[in-house]
């Protein structure tokens, strides 16, 4: 830094020749260690489906529903929910596509269908969706994956 007095005051200039140099120099050092910097990122690629698909494999979709009294259906048909988790072990176990709908009525307190989520996940479900029903109508009210 300099400074020199003079009739007009004070004048006070810094010398940044020095820093010039140093930014030059850092500029040329990352410029030549870049390249032989390794760029070795891990990259998950989507595996594709598998061709052959068991023959016990079932496209159709696994709803359970559960009513105002904690009533709970598979699909329709009456289940306890011991059952309900040994059929849906089953299910899975020989299906290729492991998703199940969960549905209840819209004024079923959350609690009261979450035991429903916990079976699903122990049967094998990877993928859960929750459907509400609403005035006799089946509304989407929320979807989720599983195994995240």
């Amino acid at each position: 830094m300099s400074m020199t007095v003079g009739k007009k005051g004070v004048n006070s200039n810094i010398n940044i020749t020095h820093y010039i140099d140093i930014l030059l120099v850092l500029l040329i050092i990352f410029m030549v260690a870049a390249p032989l910097k390794l760029h070795d990122h891990p990259i998950r690629v989507p595996q594709p489906a598998p061709k052959v698909q068991p023959p016990e494999a079932k496209p159709d979709s696994i709803i359970v529903d559960m009513d105002l009294d904690r009533s709970v259906k598979l699909n329709g048909t009456p289940y306890t929910l011991d059952k309900l988790e040994t059929t849906l072990t089953e299910v899975f176990r020989r299906r290729a596509i492991k998703a199940v709908f969960i549905r209840g009525e819209s004024t079923l307190p959350y609690g009261a269908v979450f035991p429903l989520l916990d079976l699903a996940k122990r049967s094998g479900a990877s993928d859960i969706a929750l459907l509400e029903k609403k005035d006799g109508k089946n509304i989407t009210a929320d979807a989720s994956q599983g195994g995240h």
